[in-house]
């Protein structure tokens, strides 16, 4: 005979007991599960200091007889981490049971067994509850984090848009964003009117990578100016020797904006990886200073990565690395064409700056190496980018020729150096919504790629004059021989420059050209698969009109249909002929 004993504990718990009545005297604690003892009814056996979410677990597994305040009270835990009882709570004796088991035959077994499977179906159901309980937790911890993802977004995008982008704009830039995933190319004038129309402030850092697909798809970098083919995590697991000028520029860029002015908060520390990671990509550039600005827009509209891939497009594919270069060349020859701009078209803004000594390294340095974001509201840069991904480097000119048109009346009134210095640096970004609206659009109308490719040679030419000019030479004919073959050399430098703009123009005549033959032979293709289509349904027909005429009728047929499947296409050709 078996007994099964459940006895109540000091803890408000019950045991159960076996006791084995064949004289071996023994009794152990019978256990269904790892941590507590349960009884016929399912109660576990609480410790007297247990975790919140044990407590979960215990109410879950087999509820408590105790109320939630009787356990907070005991346990001294607060209330506020503590749930509600599990409704499932069977009521409970607080005498001691005793369950008298026979053996084999007896038929009170067949109830110790329904008991068995109670316990086992509850523990089942324990086990199964607190592995929703995991489940939830997890969900509760990519809710947090896509919670945390979103004010974070919220902080990045925390600037003024210029211009209201209409929902009739936000319909078109989905569409479009459907071939960015499919690598379709797209008409570069509906891009075009779709930029000028807006950009959706949320959708801006899509854009910008649509943008860059569609330039890769059209114009393919040489291999010898592409980047190492080196993943940025690999990059960020190297150390640089620009770490130290990185950290210090960390503040200095963007020290207003709640994303980046936190002392190596989140902001800056995607920063650092992004800085660091180009500067292990790019050896001969390593970091600028200008360059941080660049990042840092970059980051307020796209993750670390996107970011960097996106940098690498801006410097390498539309070639703003150069003026980063140590050599700081081409950011000369930058000013040079932007003073030439203002002497062709402002000749009365360029002759006051002249007269007081201003150049332009002194105002738009800081302007061609940030890309405006230094000094500029967010919003206008944004709109800068925006155009920048679509049109490159002369963008900047744009920008900046517009910006000193706009204000040339306000310009001539500084009558000194220091007034036009701090009306350039501090009076000029400040501009209303207005203002930048106009302005943008003057920058989509504009047209100098011509003027700025002929100030360039016309920079190297004079470099060249001064160069020979700084050598002296003794003997006179000699120096007039090179002078006349010099002046040879350069009027052959400017023809085949002439050539080489026609060769452009034929160029992207060709490929338009390309691009429509391209369009007509896959309707074409088209049209040949559904003419193989009708012609495959007609022979289809013949065979089933063979199979229901008669043999008499079939053989008058017979000819006709001969020539049919030989050359269906006779009739047509026979139709054609004059």
């Amino acid at each position: 005979m078996h007994v099964l004993i459940l006895q109540n504990t000091k803890e408000g718990g019950k045991r159960l007991f076996e006791k084995i009545s064949d004289g071996e005297g023994r009794k152990r604690t019978s256990s269904t599960c790892s941590n507590e003892s349960l009884n016929v009814g399912g109660t576990p056996v609480t410790p007297r200091r247990i975790s919140w979410r044990q407590r979960i677990f215990l109410r879950v597994a087999s509820p408590m007889n105790k109320s939630p305040s009787a356990m907070q009270q005991q346990d001294g835990l607060d209330t506020n981490e503590l749930l509600p009882l599990s409704p499932l709570a069977p009521p409970m004796e607080e005498e001691s049971l005793v369950i008298f088991v026979s053996d084999d035959n007896d038929p009170e077994k067949a109830e110790e067994g329904k008991k068995s499977e109670e316990l086992r179906s509850l523990w089942r159901k324990a086990i199964h509850q607190q592995i929703l309980l995991l489940r939830m937790e997890k969900e509760n911890q990519k809710l947090e984090a896509s919670r945390d993802e979103l004010q974070s977004r919220k902080i990045k995008l925390d600037y003024e848009e210029v211009g209201v982008c209409q929902k009739e704009v936000l319909i078109t830039w989905d569409k479009k964003l459907l071939n960015c995933r499919t690598k379709i190319r797209c008409d570069m004038e509906d891009i075009h009117t779709s930029l000028k129309e807006g950009v959706p402030k949320s959708r801006r850092g899509e854009i910008w990578q649509f943008l860059a697909l569609q330039y890769r798809l059209r114009h393919r970098l040489p291999n010898k100016q592409q980047p190492r083919d080196t993943s940025y995590k690999e990059l960020l697991k190297q150390l640089t020797a620009q770490q130290h000028a990185i950290l210090v520029d960390l503040g200095r860029t963007f020290p207003t904006h709640p994303y980046f002015s936190a002392q190596l908060g989140a902001g800056q520390l995607s920063l650092f990886n992004l800085l660091k990671a180009y500067s292990l990509l790019d050896k001969e550039v390593g970091y600028c200073q200008g360059i941080s600005f660049v990042a840092g827009v970059l980051l307020l509209h796209m993750s670390e990565e996107q970011a960097f891939e996106m940098l690498k497009f801006l410097m390498y594919d539309l070639g703003f690395r150069k003026q980063y270069r140590p050599d700081m060349m081409s950011l000369q020859i930058q000013m040079y064409q932007l003073s030439r701009l203002l002497h062709d078209y402002h000749r009365d803004l360029y002759n006051h700056l002249e007269e007081n000594e201003i150049s332009p390294s002194l105002y738009a340095a800081p302007w061609f190496l940030t890309l405006f974001a230094s000094q500029f509201p967010l919003g206008f840069v944004a709109r800068v980018f925006d155009i920048i991904f679509l049109q490159g480097t002369e963008v900047i000119f744009k920008v900046a020729l517009s910006l000193l048109s706009n204000q040339e009346a306000l310009i001539m009134e500084c009558e000194n150096f220091e007034n036009i210095v701090e009306f350039l640096k501090s009076t000029l970004p400040d501009m209303n919504s207005s203002e930048m609206e106009k302005l943008i659009t003057q920058v989509f109308e504009m047209d100098i790629s011509k003027q700025l490719h002929a100030y360039e040679v016309e920079y190297h030419v004079l470099q060249d004059e001064l160069q020979e000019s700084s050598y002296t030479c003794e003997e006179s004919e000699p120096m007039e021989k090179l002078e006349r073959a010099n002046s040879q050399l350069k009027r052959q430098n400017m023809d085949l420059l002439e050539k080489l703009q026609i060769a452009h123009a034929k160029i992207q005549t060709l490929e338009s050209n390309l691009e429509n033959l391209l369009t007509r032979e896959t309707k074409m293709r088209s049209l040949i698969r559904t003419l193989e289509q009708e012609k495959m349904a007609y022979q289809k027909a013949v065979e089933q009109i063979r199979k229901l005429l008669p043999a008499d009728a079939l053989a008058n047929c017979e000819p006709l249909l001969r020539d049919f499947n030989c050359n269906p296409n006779s009739k047509a050709k026979t139709g054609n002929k004059p």
